[in-house]
């Protein structure tokens, strides 16, 4: 067994990883034109009745997942089912199962290892989480429970076969429902071995397998012994990836059922055994297990993640979006044919001023309600629906690339900044500090605001002058280069390769302190 860090002081040291990381969400599928040719016949004969073999036993696997539960009451169902209907139905899904996956060309999956009983390991952890191909991992782990969103419930089949499972639902919808699923994870995994094994994605959405995104600290909430699990698709062709930016769910059905004959590897590793510190820190331990996998798997552990349904990258220690969502506004705005440097903002410094959807079109003077609604969504609004123009106004001055990027960050301060009531002068206050950042990089307003707090904590006051601003934004040699990338996006459709990476942003070591350093949603 393995055993967590050593007296849980500390976790465990990340590897040195490549000097320029992976980008974990994009795929981008690269065919040779002897391998077009193929794929297109094959795509023509073998694809279609594939996908229609898999769908008639996909169906068929509806009358086994509802008699499991049928007749049975939500009292009932709170604890594992036991007797024939276990042994009829779990046996039928089981192998239906294989027959589907089979159909679609996955003829064979290898296994290495051992998986661990209930009791030595109550959860499993696979990872990379890369595709809707992922719950094979399911066939030789018998089936564990797994946690879905409550939505799916209502898919046809799938929603059938999750009450089968007597899967762990979680909604977005509903701000209790996370406290609940907690609560069920931990009473599953510390029943003794009464329940079955609980199998997670700590990624919880879908990469190109090429880095380890962040782990979700939801399968190591309970602190029991874990088990890894690694999932790897070894063809020659990588049709499965089902990555933020890459093939769509239906080529990548089709290229998939196109292959003569797909692999898959599942490999258990030993049982990680966490610290005492790790049982009662859930992220330590979902961290340390994350770079356990990553180096059993070769590939550099990140803590690139989905913030709300943008990817976002950690550099130093901000969070900053793949592709903010300024540089969509300008695309829209370009699209209107409005150039920003001609609108007049006409915001007052540090005052804000708070508009609603018309006097928005009014001042950028649109006339299109779709525009006008487009754009208007790219701004944060409050319970009234109305966005302060501050934001707009900075917004509109970024994506003019007419000012200077000392202008702009004095534009920025000018508008935000607070005057301070002890006569001290005008200060960047957290909130401010935040919205910039929010506006201008994508970074989530948390991580924004622990950043605030650190930089204060270096100077005397709670907020940040004009020239601790710029100093941190214009010419620190990790954030100062994130500044002057992300201000300046081109006026075409930005490329993945236009993000900075560990080779534009500074060294390896001072990146590697926020883990980039070896480095659709898309999810369950």
């Amino acid at each position: 067994m393995r055993q967590g860090s050593p007296g849980g002081r500390a976790p465990l040291e990340p590897d040195p990883g490549p000097p320029a990381p992976p980008n974990p969400f994009v795929h981008e599928l690269r065919l040779s034109r002897l391998q077009r040719v193929k794929f297109c016949l094959l795509g023509l004969l073998l694809a279609p009745l594939r996908v229609l073999l898999a769908f008639v036993v996909l169906f068929l696997l509806w009358p086994f997942a509802w008699l499991q539960v049928a007749g049975l009451t939500e009292e009932q169902l709170r604890e594992p089912i036991t007797g024939w209907r276990k042994t009829l139905c779990h046996n039928g899904v089981l192998g239906l199962s294989r027959l589907l996956f089979f159909l679609l060309g996955f003829l064979r999956i290898r296994v290495r290892g051992r998986r661990a009983s209930r009791l030595q390991a109550p959860v499993l952890v696979a990872a990379p989480h890369s595709t809707f191909f992922d719950p094979i991992v399911l066939l030789p782990c018998d089936l564990p429970k797994v946690v879905s969103r409550a939505e799916n419930l209502s898919v046809p089949v799938i929603g059938a076969l999750l009450r089968f499972n007597q899967a762990i639902l979680v909604s977005r919808h509903d701000p209790a429902s996370r406290r609940r699923v907690v609560e069920e994870v931990r009473r599953r995994a510390t029943s003794g071995g009464k329940w079955p094994q609980v199998l997670f994605f700590p990624e919880g959405t879908c990469s190109n397998k090429k880095a380890l995104l962040k782990f979700k600290p939801g399968a190591f909430i309970a602190g029991v012994p874990v088990q890894p699990v690694l999932i790897r698709y070894p063809n020659s062709v990588d049709t499965t990836s089902w990555a933020w930016r890459g093939p769509g769910v239906l080529k990548v059905l089709w290229l998939t059922a196109a292959q003569p004959c797909s692999f898959v590897d599942v490999e258990f590793l030993p049982v990680y055994q966490p610290s005492p510190e790790e049982s009662r820190d859930p992220t330590l331990y979902a961290n340390n297990v994350q770079r356990v996998m990553a180096q059993a798997l070769g590939i550099p552990a990140t803590e690139c993640e989905f913030v709300g349904s943008l990817p976002v990258v950690v550099v130093g220690r901000l969070k900053v979006a793949l592709e903010p969502q300024l540089w969509e506004l300008g695309k829209v705005l370009r699209k209107a044919g409005l150039s920003p440097g001609c609108v007049d903002a006409g915001a007052e410094p540090g005052r804000s001023r708070m508009i609603s959807q018309g006097e928005f079109a009014r001042q950028l003077q649109l006339s299109d309600p779709q525009t006008v609604a487009g754009a208007f969504s790219y701004f944060q609004q409050d319970a009234k629906g109305l966005v302060d123009f501050r934001n707009v106004a900075l917004a509109l001055a970024a994506l003019d690339g007419g000012r200077s990027l000392e202008e702009l960050t004095r534009l920025a301060f000018e508008l935000f900044a607070e005057e301070q009531a002890e006569g001290s002068g005008r200060l960047l206050c957290k909130d401010g500090f935040s919205t910039i950042l929010h506006l201008l990089l994508g970074s989530p307003h948390p991580a924004a605001a622990m950043l605030h707090t650190e930089l204060c904590r270096r100077g005397p006051g709670r907020g940040l002058s004009l020239y601790e601003f710029q100093k941190f934004s214009l010419h620190d040699p990790l954030y100062g280069k994130l500044f002057s990338t992300y201000l300046r996006p081109p006026h075409k459709p930005h490329s993945i390769s236009q993000i900075p990476n560990t080779s534009t942003l500074g060294s390896p070591t001072a990146l590697a302190n926020g883990t980039l350093q070896a480095s659709k949603p898309k999810g369950d």
